[in-house]
């Protein structure tokens, strides 16, 4: 089933997108995996920990991949990024704030989003729009943010996914905000565990055992 969400105002993002995937057809699949890889790790409403992140866990998406770390409230910096990103912003982005993305005019929102995100705690996505300006097309974009436990048990670390749909060109893509879905972690549903099943080659037939109906009979053996 397809989730769909209103985009803001005005003629650019005034219309309907879909949540699982771009206009071009191009599916959130790496976003999808992170959410499903992260929900595997919860612990009732309990989010996991940044020492529980596996890289091997995310091999495929590692490029769109990102760890964020809250500096100050509404204010977290990238302490691993992928090439995606670098990408995106034309530059190294480790150590930058995640509101370097943006435009200025989203930048007040998005630290809204980011308290958000660590206090509630609470899972973000988010459709980002880059506009068609100096020659260069109109770029959509998502992201998800996933909140995560430091070594000291405070929520203070992001597991993050963002990934593009077009052309990047050679300068710097910043964003606006066309479409948020948050939801807190305490509303989120962890999967039961999958029961294990014995394997057939292997397992026998359990029989019931039952003692035999016919009387006991003493035998004594003696030595010759």
């Amino acid at each position: 089933m397809k989730t769909f969400f209103g985009t803001g105002s005005g003629s650019e993002f005034g219309k309907i997108v879909a949540m699982d995937r771009f206009d071009s057809g191009r599916s959130l699949s790496p976003i999808r995996q992170a959410e499903a890889y992260w929900t595997a790790l919860l612990s009732g409403d309990s989010v996991p920990m940044r020492s529980q992140i596996d890289p091997r866990g995310l091999e495929n998406i590692l490029e769109n991949t990102f760890i964020l770390e809250r500096i100050a409230p509404g204010l977290a910096r990238f302490r691993l990024a992928g090439s995606h990103l670098n990408t995106l912003a034309g530059m190294e982005v480790r150590g930058m704030p995640l509101t370097a993305f943006f435009q200025p005019d989203a930048r007040a929102q998005t630290k809204d989003i980011l308290e958000q995100v660590f206090a509630s705690p609470a899972v973000a996505e988010l459709g980002l729009i880059s506009g068609g300006v100096l020659g260069r097309t109109r770029m959509q974009a998502r992201m998800i943010l996933l909140p995560l436990k430091s070594d000291l048990g405070d929520v203070s670390r992001l597991l993050g996914v963002m990934i593009a749909d077009g052309a990047i060109g050679k300068t710097p893509r910043r964003f606006l905000l066309s479409d948020t879905r948050i939801k807190p972690v305490s509303e989120i549903q962890v999967p039961a565990p999958t029961p294990r099943r014995p394997v057939e080659g292997f397992a026998e037939e359990q029989r019931e055992f039952k003692r035999s109906a016919g009387h006991l009979h003493l035998v004594v053996s003696r030595d010759d």
